[in-house]
């Protein structure tokens, strides 16, 4: 690890931060943080118990009438300053999140200011928790519907865009006026961390966020999901891991939010403009190098012109500079650790034996650190394994298609509906097919569908509920009815 590296850890919150204070693990546990680029430690971390997890619900109960009763700007003036907070010391955060997570620092960098503009988007939208008043149709009373904070809420975030995910849910839980513990994943927990002195810097009382890092992440996200204090879980992560809260959470039947994952197609008609087509493709499959839950995952390209596709797409990704996340000019860093590598090399060669071809890459380079190279797959089988999970890796399977009936057929032959992309020259062709995909999401000729202002979520098994836009704080609100006369 450089100086640079040495620094930047060396000023970093690594306690659990619980009720506005760090505080060690009950038990004295630590976890190590590693470099994904090197494998080395970068930093230990206290590792939360079912203790520390009740310690964490006491805060956040002791503060949620207080917070709950904060008026809307007051709650909006500190969004805003954690907004302002990130923007200022973005580069500091960029280059933690590539340090811990192995993203290059252009992802990462894109990364915060995403992050940081959810802080800004629930600014504006705290004010804006709008009820209702209505003439009941028999006209003998008022219908009169408030909005009040759901309550306690557990967020439960992956590792991909440590900050990201984090301040998709802080940010309208806190505007809608509920308090949080913060659960990030274990492989990235020095970002989350950071984001929690942020926020309390920019005026955020004691106790309405704590952030609770631990390796024994069932048990304790368990603990307080059987706290009848808790009223909310909003998880981000695997469907696996989620059909398992979704279980845990009914036993207290608690208002969930799932956001899980995701298979995505990227569709590719004849008659679509190709530059645009593969700029599109290289932004939704190489963002994070793939690691993402809106990757492309399933390239499927019409007959005619999908060997010129897989060739151009082969020249960009052989292009590609892959190196250390954190070192200027790398554009593809490492996956997050090595598991993530065993299991998208056993996709790829399962591909291979399969029949499919790797036009480039196909393997993992001789270098320390957890690699793989970019890699694009012709003749792909349409049933092949690697079509049926998501890949979290730099690979793009290519399959062919021979009319817009079948295209939309195999987009829709999987278990997920998170997002889709589809590129055609005919606008109503795409808004056709954009209605027939089942996903909860589709980029139109446009490879990047996130942005704060949108509902993002998915159908089927990729999730319940929506975060950002307006609807993202409505996940935090329940609606009480008050029948009245006057």
């Amino acid at each position: 690890m450089g100086d640079n590296s040495q620094a930047l850890v060396g000023d970093l919150l690594t306690e659990l931060y619980i009720g506005g204070e760090a505080v060690p693990a009950g038990d004295g546990g630590r976890f190590d943080v590693l470099d994904p680029a090197t494998g080395d430690v970068v930093a230990s971390v206290a590792d939360g118990t079912v203790d520390d997890a009740i310690a964490a619900v006491d805060a956040a109960d002791k503060a949620a009438a207080a917070w709950a009763a904060t008026p809307p700007r007051a709650r909006a003036e500190i969004l805003r300053k954690a907004f302002e907070l990130m923007t200022a010391q973005s580069e500091d955060l960029a280059r933690l999140i590539s340090l811990e997570n192995g993203k290059a620092l252009p992802d990462a960098r894109g990364e915060v200011a995403y992050a940081a503009e959810f802080f800004r988007w629930y600014a504006e939208e705290a004010v804006r928790d709008i009820g209702s008043v209505t003439t009941a149709p028999s006209g003998a009373n008022r219908i009169l519907v408030v909005h009040q904070p759901v309550g306690i809420c557990v967020l439960v975030t992956p590792w991909n865009f440590p900050a990201a995910m984090a301040t998709r849910k802080i940010g309208p839980a806190l505007a809608a006026g509920c308090t949080v513990i913060l659960k990030p994943a274990s492989d990235t927990p020095l970002t989350a961390l950071a984001m929690a002195r942020i926020l309390a810097e920019a005026g955020v009382p004691a106790g309405v966020v704590n952030v609770l890092p631990a390796r024994r992440s069932g048990a304790v996200v368990s603990a307080m999901l059987h706290d009848p204090r808790v009223r909310k879980l909003s998880f981000t992560g695997s469907t696996e891991v989620g059909r398992v809260l979704l279980k845990e959470a009914a036993d207290q039947v608690i208002n969930t939010s799932m956001e899980l994952g995701g298979n995505a197609p990227f569709v590719v008609f004849a008659d679509a403009d190709l530059d645009a087509a593969i700029e599109g493709a290289m932004i939704a499959k190489m963002r994070n190098a793939g690691e993402a839950c809106t990757a492309a995952n399933r390239f499927y390209v019409e007959s005619p012109i999908a060997g010129e596709f897989g060739r151009r797409l082969a020249e960009r990704m052989s292009a590609l500079t892959v190196g250390p996340g954190t070192a200027e000019g790398t554009q593809v860093g490492p996956l997050v650790n090595q598991d993530a590598v065993d299991k998208v090399d056993s996709l790829v060669r399962g591909a291979v034996d399969g029949g499919a071809k790797a036009v480039v890459g196909g393997g993992r380079p001789d270098r320390p650190g957890f690699y793989y190279d970019p890699t694009v797959l012709v003749n792909v089988h349409p049933d092949a394994p690697i079509l049926k999970e998501e890949i979290f890796g730099p690979v793009a399977p290519i399959v062919t298609f021979d009319d817009e009936d079948e295209a939309i057929r195999l987009a829709n032959d999987t278990e997920f509906g998170l997002v889709a992309y589809v590129y055609t020259g005919d606008l109503a062709r795409g808004l056709r097919v954009t209605e027939r995909i089942e996903s909860g999401m589709v980029g139109l000729n446009r490879g990047l569908v996130s942005d704060p202002a949108a509902p993002f979520g998915g159908v089927k098994q990729s999730g319940i509920g929506r975060e950002g836009g307006h609807e993202g704080m409505l996940d935090y609100v329940e609606a009480k009815y008050i029948a009245v006369e006057w």
